[in-house]
C-alpha cells in the first residue's frame, strides 16, 4: 500500500473513531500549552507562542548590560550539516534537535552536562540524496499530555516519518509515515501542535512533489485531515465561504483550471516553513511553496494554490481564505516564510487582527487574518525589481517583464534571487514598538531556463542560476549579502536597516529589554538596540548560525540560547565541498567566501550575564563515590 493510500484510509478512521474521543481533552491540553508559552521559564513552540512573534517580556538582560553576556554552558550534538530552528525549553528541561539523522536530546537545566535521554532513529540513507538544500531540520514540537497520554515531543525525520516521544523518557509512543522519499518527498519542518492535533507540512517541490498539509491526532498518530495545495476542490478542503470576502482572489475550481492538463499532480506547493494560530478564529496560518518545475514555460497558468497564504480551520482543515502572492511564479519564490500575528490599528484607526509575512518575492505582506483582506504590501528593500508594486485592490503584483524568466531569454540582475530577500528565518515582532525585526538576504541572480522531463524522485527544476550580492553589497568581493531591518507594517516604513557580510538566514528574536538578537552565517550571535539598530554585543560561535535565538529563565537567571552549525541552502557549497558556482541551485557562487569565515560543527551555546550558570557550584554534576559497606 502506498503512503497516499494508507493516509486516506487512516484519515477516514480518524474522523469516525478518533476525533470524538479527542474532544474531551482538547480544552485542557490547549490551555495548558498556552499557559506554558506565557511562562518566562519556557520556550515551548517555534516562535515562542501562537502569535509566532519570537518576543519575550524578559528584561533582566537589556541594552544597558547586554555587553556582559558570557557563555554559561555548551552542548555539542556530534553532528555536522546545518542546525536550523531552535531548542525547546519546558519545565526545567531543554530539548535539542539535529540535522539528519535527526537526533533528539533531553538535557537537565540543573546539570545540562547530563543527557536525560536521547533518541537516535535509524533512517533510510536514501533520504539524503533527495534532500533539496542540505540535511536540515527546523525543530521540535511539545504537547503537555492529558493525564492518560504522557507529555510528548513531536519530531519529523528526513525520511518522511513523524514520531511522538515520551517527553519524560524518550520512548517512542507512535511513529507514522507521512512522505514517500521514492518520489522525493521528505520532511524538514518543525511540527506544530494546536489543541490535540499535530500539524505537519511537506518538502520536495524541487522534485515535483505535490504539496500537502496533514493534521494527526497527537495521542495516536491517526490522520484527521489532509489538505493539498493543488488539484480538485475536495482535495484542497475549500470551505463553502472560501474567499467569500475577497472573490477577486479566486474561489472554486482553480486548483486544476489554472494548470495545463494534469500538471497539478506534480506541481509543487509544498510547505516546509512556519505556522501561526489564532484561538479566536480557530485558524492556522501558513504559506505554500513554489510550483514545479522552476521553468515557467512548462506550466502555463496561475498555478493555484501554490505561493499562497492560507487560513485553515484547525479542526477540519477547511480553508476560509487563500491569497496567492505570486501567480505563475517564475523565480522559485516559495512562499512558506514566517507568519507573525498582531493586533494593530490600521491607517483609518480601526483595530484589526493582522498577519504579517515577509515573502521570498521581496514583498512584506500584511493581511487581515479574519478573512485574508490585504492591508499592505511593501518592498522589503528598494532594490526589488521583479515587481514594480502590488495592486492593493486586486492583490496582484505588477511585473517588470525585463526580469521574467521565459525560454530563450537570459534574465540578468534579477532582484531578489531564488533565495528571496527573505527565506526560512523565523523573525520577531515587538508589540510595544509595533516593529517587525527581519533578517534579510540581499542577493540577486541571472537565470537561464531549460526544458527537462519529469522523473519521480529526481530533481525537476529546469533552470541554471548564478547568484551574487544585491546592489547595496560588494559584488566584486561577494560580501554584503544580508541585512537586518526594523519595519512598521502600518506605515510601511523601515525604522532602521544595517548591512551584514552574509545573509541573515536564521531569523531574529526580540525582548522587552530593548534588544534584538540574531545569529550570522559567519558565526556570530549579535545583539542590536531595538530603537536604532546600533550593535551592542557580539560573540564568535564555533560555527555559523542558521537558527534563531531563544531566551528563558531558570531559577531566576535569564539565559539566551542559540543553535550553531553552518549549512542550509547558503552553506551547501561548504558542506558538500562544491566548486561550480551554479551548483546548489546557485548558492555555491553566492556564498563562495563563506568557507573563509566558518566551518562545520553543530551544537547549542547558552549565555547569561557574566556567565552565571549551573556550574558556578563546581560540585554540580560531580561523581559521587558510593559508600563502601
Amino acid at each position: 500500500m502506498r503512503v497516499g493510500q494508507f493516509a486516506r484510509s487512516v484519515s477516514m478512521l480518524a474522523i469516525v473513531a478518533v476525533a470524538p474521543l479527542g474532544l474531551a481533552g482538547t480544552t485542557f491540553a490547549n490551555d495548558k500549552l498556552g499557559d506554558l508559552a506565557k511562562s518566562d521559564d519556557n520556550w515551548v513552540m517555534p516562535g515562542k507562542n501562537y502569535d509566532s512573534n519570537n518576543f519575550s517580556d524578559l528584561t533582566q538582560i537589556n541594552k544597558s548590560n547586554v555587553k556582559q553576556l558570557k557563555p554559561a554552558w555548551t552542548f555539542s550534538t556530534g553532528l555536522l550539516n546545518g542546525h536550523e530552528g531552535a531548542p525547546l525549553v519546558v519545565d526545567g528541561k531543554m530539548f535539542v534537535h539535529t540535522s539528519f539523522p535527526n537526533y533528539t536530546f533531553a538535557l537537565d537545566l540543573d546539570d545540562p552536562g547530563h543527557i536525560l535521554w536521547q533518541d537516535k532513529p535509524k533512517q533510510n540513507p536514501a533520504a539524503r540524496s533527495v534532500a533539496c538544500c542540505d540535511l536540515v531540520n527546523r525543530g521540535l514540537a511539545y504537547w503537555p499530555g492529558d493525564g492518560k497520554t504522557p507529555p510528548l515531543i513531536l519530531k519529523t525525520q528526513l525520511d518522511g516519518h513523524v514520531a511522538a516521544l515520551n517527553a519524560n523518557t524518550g520512548e517512542t509512543v507512535w511513529k507514522i509515515e507521512n512522505s514517500d522519499i521514492k518520489v522525493g518527498s521528505t520532511l524538514t519542518i518543525a511540527p506544530y501542535v494546536v489543541k490535540d492535533k499535530v500539524i505537519v507540512g511537506s518538502s520536495g517541490a524541487e522534485l515535483g512533489v505535490r504539496g500537502y498539509l496533514t493534521a494527526y491526532d497527537v495521542k495516536t498518530g491517526a490522520q484527521v485531515w489532509r489538505a493539498y495545495a493543488t488539484g480538485p476542490d475536495q482535495d484542497l478542503l475549500l470551505a463553502d465561504d472560501f474567499n467569500i470576502k475577497n472573490a477577486h482572489y479566486g474561489r472554486k475550481g482553480l486548483g486544476t483550471a489554472t494548470w495545463e492538463g494534469d500538471a497539478w499532480k506534480i506541481g509543487g506547493g509544498t510547505n516546509w516553513g512556519w505556522y501561526a494560530y489564532d484561538p479566536g478564529t480557530n485558524m492556522i496560518y501558513f504559506g505554500t511553496g513554489n510550483p514545479a518545475p522552476w521553468n515557467e514555460t512548462m506550466r502555463p497558468g496561475d498555478n493555484k494554490w501554490t505561493m499562497t497564504i492560507f487560513g485553515r480551520d484547525a479542526d477540519t482543515g477547511q480553508a476560509h481564505f487563500g491569497y496567492q502572492k505570486t501567480p505563475h511564479d517564475e523565480w522559485d519564490y516559495a512562499g512558506v516564510n514566517v507568519m507573525m500575528l498582531s493586533e494593530q490599528k490600521d491607517k483609518d484607526g480601526k483595530l484589526r487582527k493582522l498577519l504579517t509575512h515577509p515573502d521570498r518575492n521581496g514583498i512584506v505582506y500584511t493581511l487581515d487574518r479574519t478573512d485574508g483582506s490585504l492591508v499592505s504590501a511593501n518592498k522589503i528593500d528598494d532594490t526589488v525589481n521583479v515587481f514594480k508594486s502590488v495592486d492593493l485592490k486586486s492583490g496582484t503584483p505588477v511585473r517588470d517583464p525585463e526580469y521574467g524568466t521565459r525560454m530563450d531569454h537570459l534574465a540578468k540582475d534579477i532582484c531578489p534571487s531564488a533565495m528571496g530577500y527573505h527565506n526560512q528565518g523565523h523573525d520577531s515582532y515587538d508589540p510595544k514598538r509595533q516593529a517587525f525585526f527581519m533578517g534579510i538576504n540581499h542577493i540577486c541572480m541571472d537565470w537561464e531556463p531549460f526544458m527537462l522531463p519529469y522523473r519521480a524522485g529526481q530533481f525537476f527544476v529546469g533552470a541554471t542560476l548564478n547568484m551574487y550580492p544585491g546592489p547595496k553589497g560588494d559584488r566584486q568581493n561577494y560580501e554584503g549579502l544580508g541585512q537586518i531591518k526594523s519595519y512598521n507594517a502600518i506605515t510601511g516604513k523601515f525604522n532602521w536597516e544595517k548591512m551584514e557580510r552574509f545573509a541573515v538566514w536564521g531569523g531574529t528574536t526580540a525582548t522587552a529589554g530593548n534588544i534584538v538578537l540574531y545569529g550570522t552565517l559567519d558565526g556570530f550571535i549579535k545583539a542590536r538596540d531595538s530603537d536604532n539598530g546600533d550593535l551592542l554585543w557580539k560573540f564568535k560561535l564555533p560555527s555559523g548560525a542558521i537558527g534563531y535565538p531563544i531566551t528563558y529563565t531558570h531559577k531566576g537567571t535569564q539565559y539566551i540560547a542559540i543553535n550553531y552549525g553552518v549549512g542550509g541552502w547558503p552553506g551547501v557549497g561548504l558542506v558538500f565541498d562544491l566548486q561550480d558556482p551554479t551548483a546548489g541551485l546557485g548558492a555555491v557562487g553566492a556564498f563562495k567566501k563563506l568557507a573563509n569565515y566558518t566551518q562545520m560543527g553543530g551544537g547549542v551555546i547558552v549565555f547569561s550575564l557574566d556567565g552565571k550558570g549551573p556550574y558556578d557550584d563546581p560540585n554540580v554534576g560531580e561523581y559521587q563515590q558510593a559508600a563502601v559497606k
